[in-house]
């Protein structure tokens, strides 16, 4: 049966014994095209048999059973003819682009243009618009690194202080940043206090100026 399908890569055999119908996909997005339904015969003998089983007892009953296996066995020459129906009738919908061979959809996977599936043959404006809008995006992360969020923010009153290179966050007694390197500014303006009375030091101070303890 392969030789009956080579015009796409993937189908649906969406079949049952009441009838036959198929959905082929696009070999480059997926998208899927159905084949018009075609009621089985047999099958529609079967489905009388199993209503009129239903009024009269069980011997059309079985007989609907019957015919039923009966479409099991002999119905795959009717699958076959009904798939080559749609094959045909599929090759009229999908495109077959002359590079690559793909089957693809003529609404959105083809250059009518180029005559060429857009793998090969990408939409000029298309690819455009995508193009702009992935740097525009790249360039609103650039500019979002650069901006600063966290300027008016105190993360002294958690321990924490923020590096004045980097932004990064670290603690307010580390000398340098963990991230970066730099000298933790913070930390070396950070004020020291008497250890007797508690009064605030000067830099450098040996002595505190309120009580006249040692620094």
């Amino acid at each position: 049966m392969s030789e009956m399908i080579q015009f796409v890569a993937n189908y649906d055999d969406l079949s049952t014994d009441r009838g036959y119908q198929f959905r082929f996909h696009c070999d480059k997005c997926g998208n899927g095209h159905m084949s018009a339904y075609e009621a089985s015969t047999l099958g529609t003998a079967a489905s009388l048999l199993h209503a009129a089983g239903g009024f009269f007892g069980g011997i059309l009953g079985n007989a609907g059973n019957s015919a039923y296996e009966l479409q099991r066995a002999v119905g795959s020459k009717g699958h076959d003819e009904a798939l080559r129906k749609a094959v045909v009738a599929g090759k009229e919908y999908f495109k077959q682009c002359s590079r690559c061979g793909h089957w693809v959809c003529p609404d959105v996977c083809w250059n009518a243009k180029a005559a060429l599936c857009e793998g090969c043959a990408p939409d000029e404006q298309e690819e455009l618009a995508a193009q702009k809008a992935q740097a525009a995006a790249e360039q609103i992360v650039q500019k979002t690194r650069t901006q600063d969020y966290v300027s008016d923010l105190d993360f002294s009153k958690d321990g924490m202080v923020a590096c004045g290179k980097c932004n990064a966050r670290m603690s307010a007694g580390a000398k340098f940043c963990p991230e970066c390197g730099t000298p933790n500014t913070a930390a070396a303006a950070k004020p020291k206090f008497c250890t007797s009375c508690g009064g605030k030091l000067e830099p450098g101070a040996k002595f505190c100026p309120e009580c006249g303890g040692k620094a």
